[in-house]
């Protein structure tokens, strides 16, 4: 069963975020899935993910960053400006809004004190970041996960500062997005503090999974073994999923699930399973 809420935002903007509830009544915890860059809560994998785990007795709760771009047809951009104008900071902001939300009772009435986080490639780095500050997440699980949030030329924000803007291309959609300068400043401003993944990582102090695939060309695997080098071990696991890459084989359109990426979603559910 799913429903969906609107959160409202301190900044005045909008989270949108679908309720998948598991209908057993012995239920294990609750599950907030972060999306990465480009990405949006009905993805591909996303509607799947959070049925798979609400027949493994945990609500899920997956939702859109207010500037992920995803307007009004929730599965196209068509919010440009918004999303030019996302910042890390905005989203780590959200993600903790998000999470006292759903402790307050604002989002539904039971709550459940096992809470976990699933962040995908960027969103696994927001869920670094805004875990390390909360004392409400059990563990966590980042898939693809990004271990550096600056991914920039100095030729590149050269560049961007120059135009006030710099562009990427979304190779599905063929649709070019701008980002605002704001973003380039957002890093440079916090990078030895609030976005800090390295410091976030090695403060931690909960479970966390790291979960990557051999074949990532996106984010490639050297990034996840850096973030399990800063990682407590006694605390920390890392999975590897053989040949596949940034999404693990799954596609959008979604036309189903595969062997690599069933590996995932048991090896992190028998890991949260675990804490429990």
């Amino acid at each position: 069963m799913n429903k969906n809420f609107v959160l409202n935002t301190r900044e005045g903007n909008l989270l949108n975020i679908s309720i998948y509830s598991s209908l057993d009544l012995k239920k294990k915890g609750t599950i907030i899935f972060v999306h990465g860059f480009k990405g949006f809560k009905e993805w591909g994998f996303g509607p799947y993910l959070a049925n798979y785990f609400a027949a493994h007795q945990f609500d899920v709760l997956t939702f859109n960053f207010s500037h992920n771009g995803i307007g009004d047809i929730p599965t196209e951009f068509s919010e440009f400006d918004k999303f030019a104008n996302n910042t890390f900071s905005l989203e780590i902001s959200e993600l903790e809004q998000l999470i006292s939300a759903y402790f307050e009772k604002q989002i539904v009435q039971e709550v459940n004190e096992n809470l976990f986080l699933i962040g995908h490639s960027r969103g696994g780095a927001i869920s670094l970041l805004t875990a390390t500050h909360s004392n409400n997440i059990s563990g966590l699980a980042v898939w693809a996960t990004i271990s550096k949030l600056d991914r920039y030329t100095e030729r590149q924000k050269i560049e961007w500062r120059k135009k006030g803007y710099f562009e990427v291309i979304n190779a599905r959609t063929k649709q070019t997005f701008k980002l605002n300068v704001s973003l380039l400043e957002d890093i440079e401003k916090n990078s030895d503090t609030t976005l800090n993944i390295e410091r976030s990582v090695r403060n931690l102090n909960k479970p966390l999974l790291i979960v990557h695939g051999t074949q990532d060309l996106a984010v490639p695997i050297n990034e996840a073994e850096q973030i399990y080098m800063w990682s407590n071990k006694n605390l920390t696991s890392f999975h590897t999923v053989g040949n596949t890459g940034h999404t693990f084989d799954v596609v959008h359109p979604f036309i189903g699930s595969n062997e690599k990426f069933d590996d995932v979603l048991s090896t992190t559910k028998n890991f949260f399973e675990k804490l429990i």
